[in-house]
């Protein structure tokens, strides 16, 4: 229940969610963590707070170092009730403490709890907080991924608090990201993909600013603390924001009632890999949509395949393609496949959802009536060859 000191003077206070396996839609199957940080100083300083379930978790922690009702200033960088959930109990605790927050951080508190009691301060970019030996500076980054997200950025010990920049759901024993960087930047792409991926432009404003900051500390509210690979996860996000792509990359995501989709599944993966592409298969059987994008976020190229069902797109395709559309995507190429009964409805509404995405389409929708034969087989086999540049 101890807190660890992640600089002098500065504590991690969060909790470990072990057991956690769902984040609205998106699966976690590594559970996560709640970051959140206390500062010692003239004034006691919290940053962030963690989900309301670990709010006694979260009290023990911090009275490892100091009682928290001497706390003296909250800073909320965001909103969302896994971040803010603790923190009534703090300001019940901490009666003479502050609470610090943009204008939205504002709205966003007062329309989550009783805030009657709190003495709030609205602060944004640019300004700063003097807390003895160090200042705080506040940077706001709307959209990433809330209106009031925040970024608190403490310049003497080069360290940055991004709350939901930079994190992953990831429960780990380790707090740094000294090991296991595979698997944490793939946890990192996991979480880009499906939280904050339809907000590449505002991402890239923050990248902008924090490219003028000297940073060798990276604390983010969910996962692990970047201190030795801060130079990835910024080429990553780099990527990712600017909606990039690895030229050798390629999705198949489907479904199949009977088998037939899953053939030609197979057949463009086995076309695809013969123009050299690096393929995952991943059907929607097996796969929660959150995995899917993960494979998507760095792929080139992406080919979906669903029978028609009832004149439509089978429902595990048609609840993947409306997460889909959620997220917004771009700059990929596109390829639509399937087989049908008496009907071709299902490959039409998937081809008319990619082309308002804005994704090139440069081969036809190609479909196959009940079982494939091997003639057409081997006429989508060269179509998708031709899908490739």
């Amino acid at each position: 229940m101890k807190a660890v000191e992640i600089k002098k003077g500065i504590y991690w206070v969060g909790v470990k969610d072990w057991n956690l396996r769902e984040f609205h839609g998106y699966t976690t199957s590594r559970g996560s963590t709640y970051n959140a940080y206390l500062i010692i100083d003239d004034k006691i300083t919290l940053i962030d707070g963690v989900k309301a379930p670990f709010t006694d978790l979260f009290m023990r922690r911090i009275a490892s170092v100091i009682d928290p009702a001497k706390i003296d200033v909250v800073i909320c960088n965001h909103v969302e009730m896994d971040h803010s959930g603790a923190l009534p109990a703090i300001m019940e605790k901490a009666k003479n403490a502050t609470l610090y927050c943009p204008p939205a951080g504002e709205r966003g508190l007062k329309m989550h709890y009783d805030t009657a009691n709190w003495k709030m301060q609205i602060v944004k970019t640019g300004d700063t907080l003097n807390i003895g030996k160090h200042t705080l500076t506040f940077v706001q980054m709307p959209m990433v991924h809330w209106p009031d997200s925040m970024m608190t950025y403490v310049a003497d010990e080069k360290l940055l608090f991004p709350n939901d920049g930079f994190g992953q759901h990831y429960a780990s024993d380790e707090l740094f990201d000294d090991e296991n960087l595979d698997i944490i930047l793939d946890e990192a792409k996991k979480y880009y993909g499906n939280i904050v991926w339809p907000y590449g432009a505002q991402v890239q404003k923050v990248l902008e600013t924090a490219a003028t900051l000297d940073i060798e500390m990276i604390a983010p509210s969910h996962g692990i603390i970047w201190r030795k690979h801060i130079p990835e996860i910024v080429e990553k996000y780099k990527l990712w924001s600017s909606y990039g792509s690895i030229a050798d990359k390629a999705v198949i995501v489907y479904d199949s009632m009977w088998g037939s989709t899953e053939q030609m599944a197979r057949e463009v993966a086995a076309a695809w890999g013969e123009k050299g592409l690096r393929v995952t298969l991943c059907s929607l059987k097996y796969s929660n949509v959150s995995d899917a994008i993960n494979d998507i976020v760095e792929a080139k190229y992406v080919a979906l395949g669903s029978p028609t069902l009832n004149s439509g797109i089978l429902p595990t395709m048609g609840a993947f393609l409306t997460y889909l559309k959620g997220l917004a995507p771009k700059n990929k190429v596109g390829f639509c496949f399937g087989s049908y009964g008496w009907k071709k409805d299902a490959q039409d509404e998937m081809q008319n959802i990619l082309t308002n995405l804005g994704w090139e389409l440069p081969e036809p929708i190609m479909t196959i009536n009940w079982r494939p034969t091997p003639e057409g087989l081997r006429q989508l086999h060269e179509t998708a060859l031709k899908v490739v540049k």
